[in-house]
């Protein structure tokens, strides 16, 4: 109640309406063409009255137009013979009109008047003038400019201030949610997972409802909390939360909306935003992707000296822990990039709190599977475990782009349900793109692109470190020919041995084409990328070669034009990469000689079946010795499978031994 009766003490600046300024320009435009300013008296004449006035002297000048009107100025001496009782109206130039029927009939006239004395005026021909038509051709063009400047003034002052004005450039963008207009539905419910990153936001919350819990102890409520994560982990999302729970005023709006064509108007901005949440204090301000605006001073790659993002910087620096108190507000805001961001934005006293929101692990998938299945129609055979494993690396927004992509696959198939399979073909779709059945191979490409696949399936089943295979296709998807799913297990680090494995597999596509067919083809491309990212992280960040035991050479700093090693050193990380790539290469070569007839044997599956599963693989190479997690799980789900076919096979069994009873009994009884 007190938040709704406190007065508002902000000054309302009144805005200047421009229509007045249009019509007073028309006004003005009237008045010129229908006004003479108090010159002359205009009054139209017959020819003859225009013949007796001249024959009685009272014309002082003459002028002939083109289009056959004729002017004819009156003498001062006469205006009152010719005006009567109007004379006193008239100015100090009279004028009259008329229709002559030529030009050469005025003239031979005024001749003959000029032998009998009775004219010795001006006698003058023009062409006729069109008032305002000359005052049209002076004045549109000024107005056609000053209506664009103003058109794209107002433009700039709706993009810039949000007051519908250029004069309100300088005024902030927020978007306000309060109890009295717009408000914010989402609540911390909606958002699964990140039960950590939660938990310090709904603290948060906490502060601004019941500050005297911990003040009382003489605790000071935290400046801000700067949300970080890759992007589509649900920074926004937990934002959108916040507002919706808290019972305090909420400001929304993005670190762009602070930057301006404009010298001095995000500082500006920055200013007007603080005020106004001074007077709403105590609430909350959301500023998404703050990099926009805190990016480190001093490593603008424009080598500008007065950079417009730096005052802005500045002035929410000193907004957030200058001299002025800020009391009862709290500044939220999110970035994927926080290495770029400047240190003094980063100390305590102002960003207090750095809360981390990661990629969803497995249980965290499932959650988040949970909330974006609730509006899907889904059946039985949807097993949202599997779902989970299957999307390792998935952020929140990538599971709920296989949930809608899953219904549309079952949409397209005119569906009631969305099934098992549409959902796995939905992640084949996000992650190896739309298949292309239609592409067409020759023989011999489509037998080199098995046999590299099969290779990869080869290796991965026979190293214990590979991940798990689930299924390998021959069938062209998005940019690839070919490709392997697999289920990794989510470790939080990575050994040696370990990644050593995952590049043998990797390697495993191009040593397959080279043993059996004799040469080599453009398909390992990203096979060949991935090793080698892989293998030069693991020398010059991870310190894992024998030539550099230890050492990590990586550097964090924008725009740097040095390396942080030598030359030497430089030579030396290639040199190991090289034989660390040939090793694992001559492994993979070794593994696939021993088992030539297995391989073989899978790649002719492959040309014959197109895609084949890991029961398949097993059904050739055997069970692999390495039983992980993931495994077990595919063998729970494979199984509870099998479980529901057999009792929907028994069931429709028992269902048709009841009714062939039933039939017998019928008969039975009509005998």
């Amino acid at each position: 109640m007190e938040e709704q009766n406190k007065p508002n003490n902000r000054l309302t600046t009144p805005h200047f309406n421009f229509n007045w300024m249009f019509a007073i320009i028309a006004i003005v435009l009237i008045a010129l063409y229908f006004a003479d300013g108090g010159q002359s008296v205009e009054k139209e004449v017959s020819y003859t009255k225009f013949q007796t006035y001249v024959a009685n002297g009272y014309v002082s000048k003459v002028v002939t137009y083109s289009d056959n009107t004729l002017e004819l100025y009156i003498t001062s001496n006469h205006v009152k013979d010719v005006f009567g009782p109007d004379s006193n109206k008239v100015g100090h130039v009279a004028m009259l009109t008329t229709h002559v029927p030529s030009s050469d009939a005025v003239t031979t006239f005024l001749q003959q008047q000029r032998i009998t004395r009775h004219f010795a005026g001006e006698e003058s021909y023009a062409e006729k003038k069109d008032y305002l038509t000359a005052i049209l051709w002076q004045i549109l063009p000024i107005l056609f400019f000053v209506g664009i400047w103003f058109f794209f003034m107002k433009r700039m002052g709706n993009g810039a201030g949000g007051g519908g004005s250029v004069f309100n450039v300088g005024k902030s963008k927020a978007q306000l949610f309060d109890k009295n207009g717009q408000q914010i539905k989402t609540t911390f419910k909606d958002v699964a997972g990140l039960a950590s990153a939660k938990q310090e936001v709904e603290e948060i919350v906490e502060f601004l409802r019941e500050p005297q819990k911990y003040t009382e102890l003489g605790g000071k409520i935290p400046k801000g909390a700067l949300l970080v994560g890759p992007p589509g982990t649900g920074k926004t999302l937990l934002a959108k939360a916040v507002a919706g729970e808290a019972a305090v005023p909420f400001f929304s709006l993005s670190g762009s909306d602070f930057v301006e064509m404009f010298v001095g108007v995000g500082a500006s901005r920055v200013r007007d935003l603080f005020k106004q949440a001074k007077e709403k204090s105590p609430c909350i301000i959301f500023i998404d992707e703050i990099d926009a605006v805190g990016r480190a001073r001093g490593k603008n790659p424009s080598m500008g000296g007065n950079d417009e993002r730096e005052n802005t910087l500045n002035q929410l620096l000193t907004e957030m822990d200058g001299f002025g108190t800020n009391s009862g507000i709290i500044v939220l805001a999110a970035t994927n990039r926080m290495d770029i961001l400047d240190k003094a934005l980063l100390r305590a006293g102002r960003f207090d709190r750095q809360i981390h929101v990661d990629l969803p692990d497995l249980n965290e998938r499932k959650e988040i599977f949970e909330v974006h299945l609730r509006p899907v129609k889904i059946d039985e055979s949807v097993d949202v475990d599997l779902l989970a494993r299957q999307t390792p690396g998935f952020s929140g927004a990538d599971i709920a782009n296989v949930c809608n992509e899953a219904a549309l696959i079952a949409a397209r198939h005119y569906k009631s349900f969305v099934e098992k399979q549409d959902f796995l073909d939905a992640v084949d779709r996000i992650v190896g793109g739309l298949e292309k059945k239609t592409k067409i191979m020759t023989v011999d490409e489509r037998r080199t692109i098995a046999l590299h696949e099969a290779g990869h399936a080869s290796i991965s089943w026979l190293l214990e470190h590979a991940s798990p295979l689930i299924k390998v296709t021959i069938v062209p998807r998005g940019q690839a020919l070919g490709a392997a799913w697999y289920l990794p297990e989510e470790r939080q680090i990575t050994t040696k041995n370990q990644m050593l494995d995952e590049i043998c597999s990797l390697l495993g596509g191009r040593a397959a084409e080279e043993l059996f067919t004799g040469q080599i083809s453009s398909g390992a491309m990203n096979d060949l990328e991935r090793v080698t990212k892989q293998v030069y992280g693991m020398i010059a960040y991870m310190g894992m070669s024998k030539e550099l035991p230890n050492l990590c050479y990586y550097s964090n700093e924008d725009y740097s034009f040095n390396k942080p090693y030598s030359e030497k050193t430089a030579e030396t990380i290639d040199a190991a990469a090289r034989d660390l790539i040939a090793e694992q290469y001559e492994r993979a070569k070794k593994l696939l000689t021993e088992n030539k007839e297995k391989h073989n044997q899978l790649a002719g599956l492959l040309i014959e079946k197109e895609v084949i599963m890991a029961e398949d693989v097993e059904k050739i190479f055997g069970k692999r010795p390495w039983h992980s997690r993931s495994e077990e799980i595919m063998e729970e789900s494979a199984s509870k499978e099998k479980k529901e076919a057999d009792n929907t096979k028994a069931g429709i069994d028992e269902a048709q031994e009841k009714k062939d009873t039933a039939d017998t009994t019928t008969e039975e009884n009509e005998k």
